[in-house]
């Protein structure tokens, strides 16, 4: 019996008596805990009473005396969250110098760096943030030229948070990191004409490269032709030569030069296709051997 009794207290002692003492103690302020990237603002009777920016745990009475107490029943009590915040703005409206329609998209950094201005000098410093911002980048970007506008992203981010930074800081909402991450046309036909144009150059360059190609190969092939022709007729008006030279040398013994021209002779005879031999006996007529065929 003792056993369950103590168990009863025990149980409700640290699921039901405990909760409640903390969470009055709460209530009233008798303490307070303070995460990390955050503050804790007491206002009391219309006025600041305490600020809490150190992570931990606090006694507002130790700071606040005997007004603690009373916060809960004529006061508020603000959590402001300290952390980084980002936003994007896509697409906002910029003309260029030329006339162009151009749309920017801004990347953005913001965090709280005045927590009583960020509760009281602006009802909603985000939203205002992102306006302005908005703002700075029409103004600052508007009559920029087209290819400045395209490439110098950096000095564009610089342009806008210099703008931006000092109205942002009375609101106690500080910038951090600025970037214009994206540079388009907001035109349709605009970015018709231009992937027409990119299509219509691209096709130019590939012609152009193709008939240059052609025009090294025609000059190559030139080239070998003409190199050949050379070789060709060199080899042509070196045979003659060389026969020649072998001929007369030949033709120094008459006896080799008889037998050589006939072995010729009796070859290209040999050769010719038109050619047909008759052999006749020894002592007949030429007229009985060829017989009626002859006639």
């Amino acid at each position: 019996m003792n056993f369950l009794v103590a168990l009863m207290v025990g149980f409700f002692g640290s699921f039901i008596a405990v909760p409640i003492l903390l969470g009055l103690a709460r209530i009233f302020a008798f303490y307070v805990v303070v995460r990390e990237r955050q503050c804790v603002v007491f206002e009391l009777f219309g006025k600041v009473r305490a600020v809490l920016m150190t992570p931990g745990l606090h006694c507002p009475w130790l700071s606040m005396g005997p007004f603690a107490p009373l916060v809960p029943f004529f006061g508020k009590k603000f959590v402001v969250d300290l952390r980084l915040d980002q936003t994007y703005l896509r697409s906002q409206p910029v003309n260029s110098e030329e006339g162009a329609p151009m749309g920017i998209g801004v990347w953005c950094e913001m965090f709280v760096s005045d927590p009583v201005s960020y509760i009281y000098r602006n009802a909603d410093p985000a939203g205002s943030l992102r306006a302005n911002i908005s703002n700075a980048t029409v103004r600052s970007l508007s009559n920029m030229k087209l290819a400045d506008m395209l490439e110098n992203r950096h000095v564009m981010s610089g342009a806008v948070r210099a703008e931006v930074s000092a109205k942002s800081r009375e609101w106690g909402y500080d910038v951090g990191s600025i970037y214009v991450r994206k540079v388009h046309f907001r035109d349709a036909g605009m970015i018709q004409q231009i992937e027409q144009k990119v299509v219509n150059r691209l096709r130019q360059v590939t012609a152009a490269i193709q008939q240059d190609g052609t025009n090294r190969v025609n000059v190559i092939r030139s080239t070998a032709e003409r190199q050949a022709a050379i070789e060709f007729a060199r080899a042509a008006a070196t045979r003659p030569r060389i026969v020649g030279m072998a001929l007369a040398k030949i033709s120094e013994d008459k006896v080799i030069a008889s037998a050589l021209f006939e072995v010729l002779e009796t070859q290209n005879m040999l050769q010719s296709e038109t050619l047909s031999v008759s052999v006749l006996p020894t002592g007949v007529p030429m007229i009985a051997a060829l017989g009626p065929s002859g006639s």
